[in-house]
């Protein structure tokens, strides 16, 4: 549902944004996102649109049949991936007498909240196609559904047959693997978490290394059979849609058109998607704080050397979904 007519009390707002503030909304949202954390970020967009060339077919060689045979010839072909940059947006009215009465520092509450926000709504829309823009690929979990690449995990699998659902013959670690390409990273639900604590292989040895400490000031990660895992923050997560990811993101692309940008409007005239005016802020003694940033992202997938498949052949990426009637 749209929302128009919120904003911050006196509960507390601030009238400045320094820069350095700025800065830090930037570098907390990749903390946040775990797509921006894995996908790799390309140069920023200088236009709406990139075009991303894509390896759509590789040349191949020949041995010569004798001293004098012919050398045959072979070609190469390319295609292209188009990345569009969409705007993420806020506008968060604050009335003029709070700033005057607040003896509170409430930016720096107000700060990681719009990156926590802005990071969901990215991890949302990627992950699972949740509010996406028209011209953004498919959300990474319906990719995978659609290719058939997923496994239903059953509530009554434990031990081993749980290491199955992950990595047995029909599992989504295989599924990957199958396409000639190494899965590099697991992501999931903390759901899982409990589920994989008493899992096992076939020889009977715990799959999931808790992360820890190893006293030198280094951290090891969480890891499920050797390959890494990361819990998703949950409101990032739609658990109806799926409990892990396993996958290839080395595939995966992003780029900035804008970084996040801040404007404290004073003159303006809030309306809501109907027009109506919701806040006129000269009149009504108010400023507010508008967030926006501009970004894209794509899968541009090439010719899969190992199948000998198209981009359209092939998805780096499957899915463990949860029970459909546990």
């Amino acid at each position: 549902m749209s929302t128009y007519d919120q904003m911050i009390d006196r509960t507390g707002a601030t009238a400045l944004i320094p820069v350095q503030e700025s800065r830090e909304i930037i570098e907390m949202i990749p903390e946040q996102s775990i797509f921006l954390r894995y996908a790799t970020r390309m140069p920023n967009m200088t236009s709406k649109q990139m075009t991303i060339p894509v390896v759509a077919g590789e040349p191949t060689a020949y041995f010569v049949n004798g001293d004098t045979g012919l050398k045959q010839t072979s070609k190469m072909d390319w295609d292209k991936v188009f990345m569009t940059a969409e705007e993420l947006a806020v506008i968060v009215p604050i009335p003029e007498a709070v700033l005057a009465d607040s003896a509170y520092d409430i930016w720096a509450q107000v700060r990681p909240r719009i990156a926590a926000k802005f990071a969901e709504k990215i991890d949302k829309a990627t992950l699972f196609g949740i509010d996406k823009p028209t011209s953004w690929p498919a959300g990474i979990v319906p990719a995978a559904v659609a290719a058939n690449q997923v496994v239903e995990h059953s509530s009554t699998a434990t031990g081993p047959d749980l290491y199955a659902e992950l990595f047995g013959e029909s599992g989504i670690v295989t599924m990957v693997e199958n396409e000639g390409l190494p899965v590099d990273n697991f992501i999931g639900s903390v759901k899982t978490k409990a589920m994989l604590r008493g899992a096992v292989d076939l020889n009977g040895q715990p799959i999931f290394t808790p992360s820890y400490s190893n006293g030198s000031g280094s951290a090891f990660r969480d890891a499920i059979a050797g390959i890494g895992v990361d819990f998703v923050n949950p409101a990032n997560w739609d658990v109806t849609q799926a409990l892990m990811i396993a996958g290839n993101f080395d595939l995966v692309r992003y780029a900035m058109r804008q970084d996040i940008e801040y404007k404290m409007l004073t003159e303006a005239v809030i309306t809501d998607n109907e027009g109506a005016i919701v806040y006129n802020l000269a009149q009504q003694d108010m400023v507010a704080l508008r967030a926006t940033m501009r970004i894209g992202w794509a899968l541009p997938k090439p010719f899969n050397t190992h199948t000998g498949q198209g981009a359209d052949s092939y998805y780096p990426f499957a899915v463990l979904a949860p029970e459909t009637n546990p």
